[in-house]
């Protein structure tokens, strides 16, 4: 055999022994994939194409102290279809009377429907999207319908669940309900975030066309387990009147923004709380919640600490006079005074009080604690006024009373302007804590929110009232003050709001705006100044004024200069309207009332709201057109089970009015 033949044999027994290694090296490595690594490369497969899905838990529900609901978790579905899914037979059968079923519930024509699901049909979509945020009644009802009824498999029917809150008395509230969501913590909701979470569930999904995941089953691999529920110290009825009071006063006067909050005297329990400012439109809603995060110089409402500091001191009495002179003083170079031209001449500290002297309680305090400022503080501080109160939610505003000991703040005049209510700053719910001390015999309580927590139904903690301060006056001297406070709605700065029928007492408060040091529009430099123009008005009581039930703040900011400003004017209706309605609607001690209301609007359609109530009925009322909360109240008094959808007024109600009444039966109110 020649070399050149040997040669050649030798490369092709070579290339023979490389191309068995390479054969069995392929043969090894499929064997591997398949037999050694199949399992992980399947789970890698099955990750890609199946997940497993979160299934949100429904918040804890917020409601009022007698059982209304405030803020609840609403179950909201995007219903979407698998055409691909779906037999032709089937589809083709029945195609024609799912789009009527379809037109008649979500209201297009059939024919729209009918091209649009024979186009997804024709385009293989897996995942055509029927409706969003259709709520539960409405996505059992379209489970059910021609196609869809065979379920994820055979019908193509997919149905994603997803929970929204909701507040059915609308925006009544809000800012006290508050949230826990992309804005942050607020409110009642915010503050028991935790506590109202739920326990998540799980879903599997399965990947389809074009990065889209859709349900495997109807049946989620763990079910969520719902929040706890909070039950807070609102009333209802209380809620509605104060809401509706200040924002007609707001309209009328075209304010800024205000704030209106009721308290029970004994427990602290807060049964009502609005907060209104002004949108860029010129309407109100719940933009801040003003009573606890606004603080702000109180004015001539602070002048009870004053004159209940200088009585309990006994450095003065009520019948203590002091002479106003011409209405008009100064203070190292600065003006305090009066209202009415000329003063008062020589009058009491009690009628110091009652016409609001300005010059009167200056002259008082000035005269007892000049050379000594820090007691008089240290009454302040004891009123609880010179530090947070410490709410069951978040946003309090910072407290700001300047001390003797401070000499960075104290001024040769701070001790004048603090007793008149100027050179300090409190938050509404300060004011309101201190007044509603005086009418619960001196015992100050903290005011609450909440009042208990409960986990399915079963309470599991109670919040009783919290003592702040066991007794901030002697009680001769809280006996004395009332009587004066009393007065002051007799024959005082508060008078228009007198009622025969009904007994208030309370302090009107008008305070100056101080505007900050800023640039005007020309670029001007513009210093700090006490506005003409701007000011704050504000009335803080209780009634009834012998056995206090209820107190009262109404604190009202840039009214229209032109349609009053003073506190008795513009504050003190509010709290009239207020107290009124309470009495009407939960009479207290039996006093009768029957006295005019400041607005006559809001009173025809409380009239007209009660005489439906109390009305006998045997067939269901027409409350479309009413609030969605006083058509809830009107028909679960006459019997009937309510739902309902949306919020605002009742657009439409499922059982029309003028057929007969059925107890029990339920009536579903659609409110936009």
């Amino acid at each position: 055999m020649s070399i050149q033949k040997k040669s050649l044999l030798t490369k092709f027994y070579l290339i023979a022994a490389f191309m068995t290694i390479f054969f069995v090296a392929i043969i090894y490595q499929l064997t591997n994939i398949q037999f050694v690594e199949g399992k992980k490369y399947k789970a890698l497969a099955t990750e890609l194409t199946i997940r497993q899905d979160t299934v949100y838990a429904n918040k804890g529900n917020v409601y009022a102290s007698d059982g209304n609901m405030l803020a609840t978790s609403m179950s909201k579905f995007t219903i979407r279809m698998d055409v691909v899914a779906v037999d032709d037979e089937e589809f083709e059968k029945n195609v024609v009377a799912l789009s009527k079923e379809l037109s008649k519930k979500l209201g297009k024509s059939s024919a729209h429907y009918l091209s649009k699901l024979k186009a997804a049909k024709k385009s293989n979509n897996r995942y055509f999207l029927i409706a969003r945020n259709v709520g539960y009644n409405d996505y059992l009802i379209i489970k059910e319908f021609p196609i869809f009824k065979l379920g994820v498999y055979k019908g193509g029917f997919i149905a994603e669940h997803k929970t929204v809150r909701a507040h059915p008395i609308g925006k009544i509230a809000e800012r006290t309900i508050g949230y826990d969501d992309f804005r942050g913590e607020a409110g009642i909701e915010g503050a028991f975030a935790d506590f109202m979470q739920g326990e998540n569930g799980l879903r599997w999904k399965q990947k389809i066309a074009k990065n889209q995941w859709k349900p495997i089953s109807d049946v989620n691999e763990k079910e969520p387990i719902d929040g706890h529920d909070v039950i807070t110290t609102i009333d209802i009825n209380i809620q509605d009147i104060t809401h509706h009071a200040l924002l007609a006063q707001l309209e009328k006067l075209n304010a800024d923004h205000g704030c209106a909050v009721v308290m029970e005297t004994k427990t602290g329990e807060v049964r009502a709380i609005s907060n209104l400012g002004k949108s860029d439109e010129g309407t109100y809603f719940e933009k801040r919640n003003y009573a606890i995060w606004e603080s702000h110089e109180p004015g001539s409402t602070f002048k009870l600490a004053s004159l209940i500091a200088a009585i309990d001191d006994k450095v003065i009495d009520t019948s203590t006079v002091v002479d106003t002179d011409g209405g008009i003083m100064f203070i190292h170079g600065s003006k305090v005074e009066d209202s009415k031209k000329g003063g008062y001449g020589k009058i009491s500290a009690a009628r110091v009080f009652e016409v609001s002297s300005n010059v009167g309680i200056v002259k008082l305090i000035r005269q007892h604690y000049d050379n000594n400022p820090q007691k008089f503080y240290d009454n302040i501080e004891k009123y609880g006024f010179t530090k947070p109160v410490g709410f069951q939610i978040k946003g309090e505003g910072m407290p700001y009373v300047p001390s003797p000991k401070d000499k960075n703040r104290w001024s040769k005049i701070s001790l004048e302007w603090m007793s008149w209510g100027y050179g300090i700053s409190i938050t509404p719910m300060q004011t309101l804590m201190f007044y509603n001390a005086v009418a619960n015999d001196g015992i100050m309580v903290k005011p609450r929110f909440v009042k208990e927590l409960r986990k399915q139904n079963i309470t599991e903690k109670v919040f009783t009232a919290e003592v702040v301060n066991p007794k901030i006056a002697s009680t001769e001297t809280l006996k004395k003050v009332r009587k004066v406070m009393e007065n002051v709605v007799i024959r005082g700065t508060a008078q228009n709001i007198y009622s025969p029928n009904f007994s208030m007492a309370g302090k009107t408060g008008t305070a100056k705006k101080y505007i900050s040091a800023h640039k005007s529009e020309n670029g001007e430099q513009v210093s700090g100044h006490y506005s003409s123009e701007r000011y704050v008005a504000s009335f803080v009581g209780f009634f009834p004024a012998d056995k206090p039930k209820y107190s009262c703040i109404v604190v009202v900011h840039e009214p229209d200069k032109n349609k009053g400003y003073y506190g008795s004017t513009v504050a003190a209706p509010i709290f009239k309207e207020i107290a009124q309605k309470i009495y009407t609607s939960t009479p207290i001690d039996r006093q009768s009332v029957n006295d005019f209301v400041a607005f006559s609007s809001i009173d025809n359609e409380y009239k007209n709201y009660q005489k439906m109530l109390q009305s006998k009925h045997d067939l269901v009322p027409n409350v479309e057109g009413m609030s969605g909360m006083d058509a809830v109240s009107l028909l679960e008094n006459i019997g009937l089970k309510v739902k309902i959808s949306g919020i605002g007024k009742v657009k439409n109600q499922s059982i029309k009015s003028g057929e007969k009444l059925k107890k029990g039966n339920t009536i579903t109110l659609k409110l936009l």
